[in-house]
């Protein structure tokens, strides 16, 4: 059965784990020199590899032959929770699992030895949908915990994990993850699957990707569904981004205040049943694409959409000063909403605007 490239080349140890190593080299650490702690709390933007770093750490702790801090991916114990038959390692989903009884049922379980590895390990996902009273349920075992248990939390949402929580937890913060990692990651499973994937699909899927690199294999198994050569046009014409050309076309008009050519082209694009709101979505992230490739052209660039080329962008930009481009990203003032009065006759009058 094929499985997905996201799930296929998901790391196994805390050295294949990209762009995080300001947390991966802790957790080596700690495991190495069995320091650690008891409750983990992960943050950050999804698939920059909240769940797979725990999921390392809970086959660390328990494995019987570690090198170095990593889990050796070959004994029983590592083998069994990679494969979920070890019910002793744990993951729950917090989204469909919040309410205080099952949080009352993982504490009168957690309690009890582990039958097969020597920590037990639940890993909460989306640790913030938890109720209030779930987590007044998890506090206790979260402050005095029996020596085989450990808790690592995940969360997309920190602020909304209360501070009693924070406070008993160790926190690490995964950061988005660069496009030149990604691209490099794409490129390195693309060889190992036999893609061929060229230098510029990679980088316009690493843009789209938005620092998870989960979403820029999932893209990247997308593209390769279609099979052949996956360049920056592939991916444009697979993933429906080709209609952004004529987005550019029609900033273009804007740009160069040519009014009949911009209603020409809206009106075929209305006509080919494209939604005027999302043409409209799509000139406003072109604009801030512009604006930041004109106020920061090196350090903006991991913020860009990822919609749009290099070369369109450039085209664009070129002698567009950069207060027309704020002027066009900026909604226009309408003033304050009209206030109805009414005469003393009882008749309404005209909505007055101040």
């Amino acid at each position: 059965m094929y499985q997905a490239l996201y799930r296929k080349w998901r790391p196994k140890t805390f050295s294949d784990v990209i762009g995080q190593s300001h947390i991966t080299e802790t957790l080596k650490r700690q495991v190495a020199e069995g320091r650690t702690s008891h409750a983990y709390l992960f943050t950050g933007t999804r698939g920059t590899g909240k769940t797979t770093c725990a999921k390392i750490l809970a086959k660390a702790v328990n494995c019987e032959h570690p090198v170095d801090g990593d889990p050796c991916n070959r004994c029983p114990s590592c083998l069994g929770i990679e494969n979920g038959t070890f019910l002793d390692v744990l993951e729950l989903d917090a989204a469909s699992n919040n309410g205080v009884d099952q949080v009352r049922a993982l504490r009168d379980e957690a309690i009890y030895s582990p039958a097969n590895v020597k920590k037990r390990v639940y890993i909460v996902d989306e640790v913030h949908m938890l109720s209030i009273p779930a987590f007044n349920a998890l506090l206790k075992i979260l402050e005095e915990p029996p020596e085989h248990l450990m808790f690592i939390l995940a969360t997309t949402e920190l602020h909304k994990v209360p501070a009693t929580i924070l406070s008993r937890c160790q926190r690490y913060s995964f950061k988005r993850i660069t496009p030149q990692d990604v691209s490099r990651r794409l490129s390195f499973v693309a060889r190992q699957e036999s893609i061929d994937l060229r230098p510029d699909g990679a980088e316009l899927l690493s843009r789209l990707a938005d620092g998870a690199l989960r979403d820029g294999l999932s893209l990247l198994d997308q593209c390769a569904a279609a099979g052949g050569v996956i360049d920056a046009q592939t991916v444009l014409d697979v993933l429906g981004l080709a209609g952004n050309l004529q987005t550019a076309q029609l900033m273009d008009c804007v740009l160069r205040r040519d009014a009949k050519a911009a209603l020409l082209l809206l009106n075929q694009l209305y006509a080919g049943g494209k939604d005027v709101g999302a043409v409209l979505n799509e000139l406003s992230t072109l604009t801030r694409d512009l604006l930041l490739r004109r106020t920061a052209p090196e350090g903006g660039a991991a913020l860009l959409s990822g919609g749009f080329d290099a070369a369109t962008l450039d085209k664009l930009e070129k002698d567009v000063p950069g207060s027309r481009l704020l002027y066009i990203w900026r909604p226009p003032y309408s003033g304050p909403p009209p206030i109805s009065t009414t005469a003393p006759t009882g008749e309404p009058t005209r909505s007055c605007v101040f």
